[in-house]
């Protein structure tokens, strides 16, 4: 029986998720879109970046802390909005939000997640961030913004790079939905994860939370792609961003930045932060990983917005590579989507842990001993996507 302590990276997390969790929802978080040559990248292009390690710099003393859109982080990390997470565990979006409050950094609620932004706030004590996709029904967008202000959000994530779905086979094979359709073959799966399935016998909480209820018309929803299909409108543009900054009225952050022509349009929009993101390789099959695309992008954002990444990180490792090219946070959602299927809330806390470990370690043998003073210098070719 695996224990928390002998997990000792995102891997380990990784291969116990995909023996616990239900195949349909393991490989809605384990998967790209179309051949998933992006999804692959965005991990492996980070082992491209070499460190140049240092010797006898006095680095006794050490700080991970930082700020992101002026709020203090323990690193510079924050748990990324990751649709059905609560699919991956009972009350997974609750859980993970309690594991990032007490580790010190922030967590992101996704507009597809099962726990309702009124479920995070009644389990959280401190302000968390809310993503929202652009949709046609803009009176029930109004809404969602309306109930994230009530929640006391901090940071509204505006995802940009989900207009239409790119398509993920494995997801078309598998049926996605939730909760999973009693099909043989689901069925034969779920007698297979008893863990899984008897955590979910002890929630109410299994479809989409922000969105059954809420949404006109809607009492049910089983499938994220007819829903996308439906509601995510196609028209978004520039202008429709300004209508959502005066609405929501507070830090803005907008997710899927992967061109530095259009990062200074997010320049222009008056947004707090950009992400460079390629969404995890589930969206533009063939488009760079996120780490290729971040030196450009922060070079032509310059000081007028913080630039942050996600996509690919696996480690504190990787992490730092980033802050290295210009990141000024760092998003995650596949690692601690796999922690949390593997192990739930102990299992988010212990993959945090690990990482702000590889992180601090690795800046110690760098000769580095505060994180803002990382910048290029400390990778060996740290030009290699120029």
């Amino acid at each position: 029986m695996p224990t928390l302590s002998k997990m000792t990276c995102v891997e380990d997390f990784r291969r116990l998720a995909e023996r616990r969790v239900p195949r349909m929802f393991y490989d809605y978080a384990d998967s790209g879109s179309w051949t998933e040559s992006t999804y692959r990248s965005n991990e492996t292009d980070f082992h491209k970046l070499k460190f140049r390690q240092r010797v006898a710099c006095d680095i006794e003393k050490r700080s991970l802390h930082s700020k992101m859109i002026g709020i203090d982080v323990s690193m510079p990390v924050a748990l990324a909005p990751t649709g059905l997470t609560g699919m991956q565990h009972a009350d997974g979006e609750i859980l993970a939000a309690k594991a990032a409050e007490k580790f010190g950094i922030p967590f992101t609620l996704s507009t597809m997640s099962v726990c309702s932004i009124e479920d995070i706030a009644a389990h959280t004590s401190r302000p968390f961030w809310f993503q929202l996709y652009v949709m046609r029904d803009r009176d029930f967008m109004e809404r969602l913004i309306d109930r994230a202000k009530a929640a006391r959000c901090s940071a509204l994530v505006l995802t940009l790079d989900l207009q239409v779905l790119g398509q993920r086979h494995k997801d078309i094979k598998n049926g996605l939905s939730t909760p999973p359709k009693p099909t043989l073959i689901n069925l034969i799966n779920l007698a297979t994860k008893p863990r899984w399935c008897l955590n979910m016998l002890g929630t109410k909480r299994r479809s989409f939370g922000n969105i059954v209820g809420h949404a006109k018309g809607v009492s049910d929803l089983s499938s994220l792609s007819s829903w996308t299909a439906e509601q995510f409108d196609p028209s978004l543009c520039w202008e429709d961003i300004e209508w959502i900054k005066n609405r929501w009225g507070g830090k803005l952050i907008l997710k899927g930045v992967m061109d530095a022509e259009d990062a200074r349009l997010a320049v222009d929009s008056g947004a707090d932060a950009l992400i460079v993101s390629n969404h995890g390789g589930r969206q533009l099959d063939g488009a760079p990983s996120s780490i290729s695309a971040l030196p450009a992008i922060a070079q032509a954002a310059g000081n007028d917005i913080e630039v942050w990444m996600d996509g690919g990180i696996r480690s504190g490792q990787d992490v730092l590579k980033a802050v290295a090219l210009g990141a000024k946070g760092t998003m995650i959602g596949r690692a601690f989507l796999y922690a949390l299927g593997a192990m739930g809330e102990e299992g988010v806390t212990r993959c945090l842990q690990l990482m702000a470990n590889e992180l601090d370690v690795t800046m110690a043998f760098c000769g580095r001993t505060d994180i803002a003073d990382v910048d290029r210098s400390i990778l060996l070719n740290g030009n290699i996507f120029d």
